[in-house]
């Protein structure tokens, strides 16, 4: 059964496609809402929430990008609802003083060879939230500024702004220092 017979079914309210649909995603969706809830009940709690969602809204998809990314994009957004209403909320921009950064195009990023994957993503839970969201966005979920500029509420300016001091923090917590530790 392809893809789009699955969907079509699923847009019938077919339980057994809806079923197929969900077991065929569910895992990957759960990883993506780990990597914003450290809570693995929190995570399963998202997902659910993104399936219904899904399955409400399923009349709104148009196939103009696969159905795992159009479910990817509602999983990211029930995360940071979900965020938002632990009061752990996202930084006010608007709040902030911005100036003009002169980011270089520059994507060589080197870190030491010791440096593990479990590092990286301890690295990136330890930076400040308002660079954390941007980073894991673009970095781990792929998004364009664009599109990161829509889910977090924020100019594409302010991503690509929050996206090189996210790194370079990333890339500062990722040096070992002197004496051998991290952090």
């Amino acid at each position: 059964m392809f893809k789009s017979d699955i969907i079509e079914q699923c847009k019938q309210n077919n339980r057994k496609a809806q079923l197929k649909l969900y077991n065929q995603y569910c895992n990957g969706m759960f990883v993506v809402a780990k990597r914003f809830l450290k809570d693995a009940n929190d995570a399963e709690d998202v997902v659910q929430e993104a399936f219904i969602k899904a399955f409400t809204k399923l009349h709104q998809y148009k196939a103009e990008v696969t159905f795992g990314a159009w479910l990817k994009r509602i999983v990211i957004n029930k995360s940071i609802d979900f965020l938002k209403s632990k009061k752990q909320h996202l930084v006010e921009l608007n709040d902030m003083h911005f100036e003009v950064v002169d980011i270089p195009n520059d994507d060589k990023w080197l870190v030491e060879n010791a440096i593990t994957l479990q590092d990286v993503k301890e690295a990136i839970n330890r930076l400040p939230s308002k660079y954390q969201y941007v980073v894991m966005l673009y970095l781990i979920e792929g998004y364009d500024h664009q599109e990161i500029s829509e889910i977090l509420n924020i100019t594409e300016v302010a991503s690509r702004t929050q996206l090189y001091r996210g790194k370079t923090k990333l890339q500062e917590l990722l040096t070992l220092k002197k004496n051998g530790t991290r952090y």
